[in-house]
């Protein structure tokens, strides 16, 4: 699982860069004066839900914890690092595909991220859903992130094992929502 984990990091990892290389570099989202003070960031209206807006995230998820200081922007990087290491280790015992995936998700889109930090001292968000009353700018390692955490959830939920050794049975799934503990192993 190790491998199939590290591949979806990657991926992730290689699309999320891309994916700012083009709003940086050839769209021009980000012209002086944005990074540094907001002035001039791009908008480009796509369709009724979905935009294009240059935002750049000094802080970690939905802007919390901005880190406008040298040391509180490497205070996130060192914590980044330390955090993708820890699921680093998970995914090196994963006996799932779907815990393998979900922490690939999680540790592409944390590394795609602190790189930006550690290029531009802050995260490039620009994808912009607020038609669909979603307050918050992200870009593509935020959603793999977002994604890989309801995955772990519903991994942890649905797929952990009931008893060890006999994994978790369809009926025993059926009782946790049936508000009853079925102990049977059937």
């Amino acid at each position: 699982m190790l491998r199939f984990g590290l591949i979806i990091s990657a991926v992730v990892f290689v699309l999320d860069q891309i994916s700012k290389w083009i709003v940086l570099g050839p769209l021009q989202f980000s012209p002086p004066g944005c990074r540094e003070a907001g002035v001039g960031c791009r908008f480009i209206e796509l369709t009724p839900f979905f935009d294009l807006q240059m935002v750049w995230n000094r802080g970690v998820s939905f802007g919390l914890l901005r880190a406008n200081e040298d040391l509180a922007r490497w205070g996130l990087v060192a914590l980044s690092f330390v955090i993708s290491g820890v699921f680093l280790w998970w995914l090196r015992g994963a006996e799932r595909k779907l815990t393998a995936a979900a922490l690939g998700l999680v540790i592409g889109g944390a590394i795609g991220n602190v790189v930006d930090r550690i290029r531009f001292g802050a995260v490039a968000d620009f994808l912009d859903f607020n038609g669909l009353w979603f307050p918050w700018v992200f870009n593509v390692a935020d959603a793999a992130i977002t994604v890989g955490a309801i995955l772990l959830a519903v991994d942890m939920l649905f797929f952990t094992e009931a008893e060890p050794g006999k994994g978790t049975t369809w009926s025993h799934l059926r009782a946790r929502f049936a508000g009853r503990t079925n102990r049977s192993g059937d």
